[in-house]
């Protein structure tokens, strides 16, 4: 697909979204063409927003050691001001070798990079620190509306980074629900207040089940070894009804000690047609999940 189409493509998922009911959208990175990504997701949640009746959109994950850190605060809080209270951030250290190499830079003092790069943008987009950009308007505006934020996190060690700077969690789609709940609690056990959304690939009716074997096997190809060592051996959620799909989806998100959840439906493979056609049948599945994880936290949704 070209980028003209897949750009108008994404816009036109995201608008079928947020009509079928979810809270929002995410979009994440990758570069050099990789299969399901794009390399600009800030820009894209901007075009998804414009496309978007209701609901909000996040960059999410944004690599945040791909680029300046000051120029990633202003660049949402300036989206922020276009959209306002319409606009998330999700960030992560990133590790696929070639979108660094791309970038011209390298996985050298990773995380370090990332935990002062988290700091920094969770202290500008909550208001409590802007920093040098306290001058900017749209960076100001975020001590009366603040950017939620969530970081993306698979380590005791970086649950109680993300707990301490008052960002959120975000938990990969193929981790293990009882490794997510010990770093949930772990993130509660040091403070943190914030979001925890736990990512599940989800499917209604027969699922695509060679097309996300193909998948899992690429991100084994550069998740970190110990990130994969907590993997489940079949993280893909499906079922052929929509009411039972909720089901389950709302017991992982409760098992894994989370109060939100982005579902996806892309691999490399699934054609638009056969997204939209997805999107269309799970109408109803964003408010039967609210409901069945109502009193078990915070109750914002993602898809």
């Amino acid at each position: 697909m070209s980028a003209r189409r897949t750009v108008a493509e994404l816009r036109a998922q995201a608008a079928l979204a947020s009509d079928a009911g979810f809270d929002g959208v995410m979009t994440s990175e990758h570069h050099g063409g990789f299969a399901g990504y794009i390399p600009n997701p800030l820009q894209m949640a901007g075009w998804a927003l414009e496309a978007m009746a209701s609901g909000w959109a996040a960059a999410c994950p944004l690599l945040l050691p791909l680029r300046p850190t000051a120029l990633v605060i202003e660049e949402t809080a300036w989206l922020a001001a276009r959209f306002p209270g319409r606009v998330g951030l999700g960030v992560a250290a990133g590790s696929l070798r070639d979108d660094f190499d791309i970038l011209g830079t390298s996985k050298d003092g990773l995380t370090q990079r990332f935990a002062a790069g988290l700091a920094d943008v969770a202290g500008a987009l909550s208001g409590r620190d802007p920093g040098p950009l306290a001058g900017d308007p749209a960076v100001a505006a975020c001590a009366d509306a603040p950017i939620p934020l969530v970081s993306a996190a698979m380590s005791p060690a970086a649950v109680r980074r993300a707990a301490a700077v008052g960002a959120g969690l975000l938990f990969d789609s193929m981790s293990a629900l009882e490794r997510c709940r010990q770093l949930a609690d772990a993130y509660l056990e040091a403070g943190g207040e914030q979001a925890r959304v736990i990512v599940r690939r989800i499917w209604l009716g027969p699922p695509p089940t060679s097309r996300q074997a193909k998948q899992v096997q690429v991100y084994r190809g550069y998740a970190a070894s110990a990130a994969v060592s907590h993997w489940a051996d079949d993280a893909l959620v499906a079922d052929d009804d929509p009411i039972a799909l909720a089901e389950r989806l709302a017991a992982d998100v409760i098992t894994a000690g989370c109060d939100a959840v982005n579902v996806r439906l892309h691999v490399p493979g699934i054609t638009p047609a056969e997204a939209r056609h997805q999107l269309a049948q799970l109408g109803g599945l964003a408010p039967e999940v609210r409901d069945r994880l109502a009193g078990h936290g915070r109750t914002t949704r993602t898809r």
